[in-house]
């Protein structure tokens, strides 16, 4: 078995006993494999030990690597801020977009899908943390934004996705992702079918899943720590 294989089936493992935990059911949790900065061969290791769904920062990457691996059956989630000059690049090469947080956006996806394609699956990204820095629409601004999108044509509304602050503290992380759940039942209630909460990466999908994450979305724990994310731990330099 490949590292990366071990590693996907101890992600898989994880689930399952946060699952158990929670008293959820582990089948309703869907794990997305953070691919970003990974080569075409570590996304077919992942792949061969069983993984479908990939998820993506940034647009060139993304379509290289559908291109790449094309016929292969995977499954394509944009989950990095989208600027405007790209969202052609990814509603002609992903199945899924996790972070939308304007309308602007989400109608150049929708005028640009093709329309001979199942419609762009869709989140509306949100910021539960508060953070300046931080992409997302602030929580009292989710409700007109979801309506527009839902509107759209060639999309498909399927619910909301959080990057809380990194955190050791388990209560504040939890609060954040209640907050996310808490505004996806909001949206139901005004008659919003939403299914989908997108919350959760490799130090908290435990912590995610016992607020209801539906997806969650983990890279370090499968793939390794990635270069830029050791040199700025360490505050070594990277190597072009």
């Amino acid at each position: 078995m490949t590292p990366i294989a071990a590693a996907f089936h101890a992600v898989r493992a994880r689930i399952a006993a946060a699952a158990r935990v929670a008293g959820r059911d582990a089948a309703a949790i869907h794990l997305l494999a953070v691919s970003k900065t990974c080569s075409a061969s570590e996304v077919r290791a992942a792949f061969e030990a069983g993984q479908r769904t990939f998820g993506e920062n940034y647009a060139n990457e993304v379509a290289d690597k559908a291109a790449s691996l094309a016929g292969s059956g995977l499954e394509w989630h944009f989950i990095g801020p989208l600027q405007g000059n790209k969202t052609r690049i990814v509603a002609e090469c992903c199945d899924w977009v996790h972070s939308i947080d304007r309308l602007k956006i989400a109608e150049r996806l929708s005028m640009q899908r093709d329309a001979d394609r199942l419609p762009l699956q869709v989140c509306l990204q949100v910021n539960v943390s508060g953070e300046a820095s931080k992409s997302g629409v602030s929580p009292g601004e989710i409700l007109p934004l979801a309506h527009a999108v839902a509107a759209l044509p060639r999309l498909c509304l399927r619910g909301l996705m959080c990057i809380p602050e990194p955190s050791e503290d388990q209560s504040l992380l939890r609060s954040r992702f209640a907050l996310l759940r808490q505004l996806s039942e909001r949206l139901q209630a005004e008659g919003l079918a939403l299914d989908t909460l997108s919350m959760g990466m490799s130090h908290d999908l435990e912590v995610a899943i016992a607020e209801g994450a539906t997806i969650v979305r983990v890279g370090t724990a499968i793939f390794g720590e990635r270069e830029e994310t050791r040199a700025a731990r360490t505050g070594e330099a990277v190597l072009p």
